[in-house]
């Protein structure tokens, strides 16, 4: 498993919940690094950011639409 720097680690232990901020990449060998408690660690989870998209205007559509006659 490599571990990037600038990620966040939690236990999943809920009597201990420690967090763990990583400030070098490495790697570790074999699956989620473990905490002191023994329990594994999983990365945060950030849901992912939807926007809205701008209209683009490609000039190459309104001639063919012309040429077609699909005005």
């Amino acid at each position: 498993m490599i571990m990037k720097s600038g990620e966040h680690w939690h236990c999943t232990n809920v009597a201990c919940r420690c967090s763990v901020f990583v400030e070098t990449t490495g790697e570790i060998e074999g699956s989620n690094p473990r905490c002191s408690c023994g329990s594994v660690m999983k990365k945060d989870y950030f849901p992912p950011v939807f926007g809205e998209m701008e209209s683009v205007d490609f000039p190459e559509l309104d001639l063919i639409s012309k040429v077609s006659g699909r005005e």
